[in-house]
């Protein structure tokens, strides 16, 4: 399948110009991009399947978060705001090619997904754990394999899934309350000796 890049917008801020001439990048952008061009090239490829397709998508992105920078930095969730900017080229950049995401279908994370929905439903015990966290919805499901089946941060679920922190760690919570009480089990409340890790 070939990834058809399309020319939807400038390659660079100032076409044309050399890069002498062109003004200098505000520190702080410099800094935010150094820390987030790995995450945002990992997660584009696993959307779309190839790096060239992924690095397209993430220099727009880029162009966008640079462009609207000094209003990005008058926020306190400059992270979401700029993941949200990541998600939509993403989005649109599928639309175009008229398909689901690459990892529905060969990503390594819902691979590992797969094999432990197989596993839990194979599986035995006494507690009926495994037959309850089967009943979740998809969401509680999701977010309660990744952190503590699969070991992953609550960050980085929380990037995988599109989501904040906040929005995991409560998604984690509801799946928890859900599970326990299903099981008989008291229902932890929020400050309790468990708290989520980032």
């Amino acid at each position: 399948m070939s990834d058809g890049l399309p020319d939807d917008g400038p390659a660079l801020p100032a076409k044309g110009r050399p890069v002498d001439q062109l003004p200098p990048l505000p520190l702080d952008f410099q800094a935010f991009y150094l820390i987030n061009e790995g995450f945002f090239h990992a997660f584009a490829e696993l959307h779309l399947g190839s790096r060239p397709a992924a690095e397209h998508v993430v220099h727009h992105a880029f162009l966008e978060i640079l462009t609207g920078w000094d209003d990005l930095l008058q926020g306190s969730d400059v992270e979401q705001r700029t993941l949200a900017v990541l998600h939509r080229h993403v989005r649109r950049r599928l639309d175009q090619l008229d398909r689901d995401p690459a990892f529905v279908l060969n990503g390594p994370i819902t691979r590992n997904l797969d094999s432990v929905r197989r596993d839990l439903e194979l599986a035995e015990g006494s507690s009926g754990l495994y037959a309850a966290l089967l009943e979740l919805p998809p969401q509680q499901y999701t977010a309660i394999v990744l952190r503590y089946l699969l070991g992953y941060k609550t960050a980085l679920v929380a990037r995988y899934m599109g989501l904040s922190q906040v929005t995991v760690t409560y998604h984690i919570r509801r799946g928890k309350d859900r599970l326990a009480a299903q099981l008989g089990l008291p229902v932890q409340r929020p400050g309790g000796p468990e708290q989520e890790e980032s």
